[in-house]
């Protein structure tokens, strides 16, 4: 069975593996975290699943998410997701990293309150506002001072592809070439410009070229591109992009931009080390190529730092923002050195350029992270996941590797039976990953994947998330693993081996 086609009140699994209705058991607490009582089929209300019934019929083939949580949310606050159907979730999926704060945070609100009774216009294109100009002054407060200083702020459309679109127009128009660099395993978004320099074969094979774009390797250490892995994989890729680019037959014409992330989200949560980042910053400086790093997903203390680039230290030309700094409401900018301003009025534009509610929470978005201290949590909270994570993956061969910064995290699954590679590396098992995933759910965890092949867990929770949730999110993801291993494993030994489920547990 398809999970579009399974009801809200069973999440299953769409290969009939792991997940039922009675897998999430009676009320109770899990964790230490208060569990939801579970309605039945029965007693579950009609209209999710009419709802989800109707979205099958009505909404496109290309939706994802809603293909992986067969799920009506009616209600959220905090990493806290109610269903229709009564069931509670921790999400740790937080919008793809849109929600520093969680859902619904009393600051967030309060802002979207306060403008809304205001009176303010909601929508001015690009015109100026206190609003934007409150906005602007506390993202410029946020940014590595090196940087911020002298820096140009241009507001694009909704989502951090356009912004992406954004930033490659402005450097193509500052230095009249019109290439550009990018990276194996890079997500920058989903128009066509940024499709050209996402790395996902799978998105970009059914469309005409999306435009000139140069391939590089980036420093995946689990499965690295030269068979080495480590700190020496790092420098074989750096001195392969410095060789490429001086070989006068190397293929390469002078690009306008390199675009990179500091952590790939989507290309499976891999942190490039602080080493190779600098090289490249070094190599694009002396060659006059500006560079551009994506922070739409890193951005807002989500990797330990309010800024992926400050761990590095490095200064780039220009920076892609969006998610989280919106604080939960859509709005993307790039922010840029001010020497590269050279383009004309209406040079880039967008209808919703003006988002005034965005930008009121985004500030107070902004602001609150870095009062609190948020950022500097992440990290201490992140390396104490990682380390019970790593834990277990002593325990489980099925966990090949775990990897990540400060609250981006992933957990890689493989085929444990399967050879290693010249690195240790066993092949990655998306079979497992999606079955892991739907344990997960039926647990009460949202939790999504990504990677080269789909076969990584990937853990994006609030900034705000507390030690007792924590917990409850290893416990879970724990459990989940251990159970479609343990199905898999019975599988190999019987064909005709049947699903279990924890016969009693609760979902937040």
């Amino acid at each position: 069975m398809s999970l579009a086609a399974v009801p809200a009140q069973a999440p299953a699994s769409s290969s009939g593996d792991v997940g039922a209705a009675g897998a999430l058991g009676a009320a109770g607490a899990v964790g230490g975290v208060e569990a939801a009582g579970v309605a039945g089929a029965a007693g579950a209300p009609a209209s999710g699943e009419a709802i989800l019934r109707r979205q099958r019929v009505r909404e496109s083939a290309a939706r994802t998410y809603a293909r992986s949580f067969p799920i009506v949310p009616v209600r959220a606050h905090g990493m806290t997701v109610e269903g229709a159907d009564g069931r509670r979730y921790l999400d740790c999926l937080s919008g793809a990293g849109t929600l520093a704060l969680g859902h619904n945070h009393p600051v967030v609100l309060e802002a979207i309150r306060r403008t809304l009774d205001s009176g303010a216009p909601l929508h001015l294109l690009d015109l100026a506002t206190a609003e934007k100009d409150d906005f602007t002054s506390a993202l410029f407060e946020s940014l590595p001072a090196d940087f911020a200083a002298g820096a140009r702020i241009h507001f694009c459309g909704p989502a951090g592809t356009d912004a992406v679109e954004a930033a490659l127009k402005l450097m193509q128009t500052a230095t009249g070439r019109s290439g550009a660099l990018a990276f194996t395993g890079a997500y920058h978004g989903m128009t066509a410009g940024a499709l050209a320099l996402t790395g996902n074969v799978a998105v970009k094979e059914p469309l005409p070229s999306g435009g000139e774009v140069v391939r590089l390797p980036y420093p995946y250490g689990y499965r690295c591109p030269f068979g080495v892995g480590g700190e020496a994989g790092a420098d074989l890729a750096a001195t392969y992009v410095e060789r490429l680019l001086d070989d006068p037959s190397g293929g390469v014409v002078p690009p306008a931009a390199m675009i990179l992330e500091a952590v790939q989200g989507e290309g499976g949560v891999v942190p490039a080390p602080d080493g190779w980042l600098r090289e490249m910053r070094r190599i694009t400086a002396e060659r006059g190529i500006p560079l551009i790093v994506d922070e739409v997903q890193t951005g807002v203390g989500r990797t330990g730092a309010m800024w992926a680039v400050e761990h590095s230290g490095i200064v780039p030309d220009a920076m892609v923002l969006s998610k989280a700094i919106g604080g939960s409401l859509p709005l993307a900018v790039v922010v840029y050195r001010e020497d590269y301003d050279g383009w004309r009025p209406g040079a880039h534009t967008g209808t919703f350029r003006g988002n005034t509610l965005a930008m009121a929470a985004g500030a107070a978005t902004l602001r609150y992270v870095a009062a609190h201290g948020l950022a500097e949590r992440a990290a201490v909270v992140g390396e104490r996941m990682t380390a019970r994570l790593r834990g277990l993956a002593a325990e489980l061969p099925v966990i090949g590797d775990v990897r990540g910064r400060g609250l981006m995290l992933g957990v890689e699954l493989v085929d444990p039976a399967a050879e290693p590679d010249a690195c240790g590396a066993r092949p990655a098992d998306p079979g497992l990953a999606r079955r892991v995933r739907e344990a997960c759910l039926a647990r009460g965890l949202i939790v999504e994947l990504g990677g080269r092949h789909d076969a990584v867990l990937r853990l994006l929770p609030p900034l705000t998330i507390t030690d007792e949730q924590v917990a409850a999110v290893l416990d879970r993801l724990a459990d989940a693993i251990a159970a479609a291993a343990a199905l898999d494993s019975a599988a190999a030994a019987s064909p005709v081996a049947s699903p279990a489920a924890p016969a009693a547990r609760g979902a937040e």
